[in-house]
Formats: C-alpha cells, structure tokens, sequence
C-alpha cells in the first residue's frame, strides 16, 4: 500500500488507478471493514488526524478529482465518508516529498520514459490537497532499509 503525499497528477496511468484502489481500502480499515491492514505505516498520517474518516474520504475526492480530470471514470459513491471541502491538514515533510518523488522516478524509469523526463524537470513538488508541507526528513515509518536511497536526481531536489 501507498498512500502518496505527492500529487496524484505525477501519477501515471497505473499508478493513479492504483492509488484510487488502495486509498479505498485505506478507507475501509477506517470503517471498520476489514481485517488486515490496520496496522499498516502508510496508514499513520490518517490515524494521527483527529478526524481519521473525514481525512481519508478528503484524500479519496483528491484522487478522485485527478482521475476526472484525466477522464477516468472513478465512482465517487465509493467515498463513504462526506467530505468535507476543508479539513487539518496533514503535515509531510519535505524529505518525504523528495523520497516519494525519488521513488516514483524508480517506478517511472522503466515504466513511463516521457512521465520520468517530466519527473526530471520539476522544479517544485507539489503535495496531495490533504497535506502542507512542513521542513523535514524522510518520516520515520518508511522502510529502514530504503530510507537514504536517492536514485533519481532532480531539480526539485536542489541537485
């Protein structure tokens, strides 16, 4: 499971279709609707929200948003919760913005050659509408063993 602080608009196509899935289930863990998963690390930016419910569903209507915007057809029903237009925002650190964008750039590179040289060019990273970004290193609950790995340099990262 990965629940992106980045923009789903970096997303490519597989990528999008797999956020919207995995946020869905991210979604049920919430409610109550599944066993597995509760645990999950990716799931702690959401449990540490007050509003654990609301923060999800606002997080699903940003993908679902993307995936309108790109024509796709995602069923808005799924979002269980009513989401509210505003909510706290979840704070990412810059560190984790720049290993998520290093690690799409991974997936990217043998994936997507035109998404990864659009990767390469940014100049700023741009968040997920649930989140402000804050100063800081990579968060602690990604993989150990992953955590200084910078593949993909980019201009967003000041290299």
């Amino acid at each position: 499971m990965r629940l992106w602080g980045i923009h789903p608009q970096y997303l490519d196509r597989i990528g999008l279709v797999a956020l919207w899935r995995e946020s869905l289930l991210a979604q049920k863990v919430f409610q109550g609707e599944t066993k597995g998963y509760r645990n999950h690390p990716q799931l702690r930016r959401f449990t540490n929200h007050p509003h654990p419910r609301r923060a999800i569903a606002h997080y699903l209507v940003g993908v679902w948003e993307e995936g309108r915007t790109r024509g796709y057809h995602f069923n808005r029903a799924k979002i269980g919760e009513r989401a509210a237009k505003e909510i706290a925002k979840i704070p990412v650190t810059t560190g984790q913005l720049r290993y998520e964008l290093n690690r799409l750039c991974v997936k990217m590179q043998g994936r997507d050659p035109v998404k990864y040289r659009q990767l390469l060019s940014l100049y700023e990273i741009e968040c997920h509408p649930s989140f402000a970004v804050v100063e800081g290193a990579i968060e602690e609950w990604e993989k150990s063993g992953s955590r200084h790995r910078h593949l993909c340099i980019n201009k967003a990262e000041g290299r």
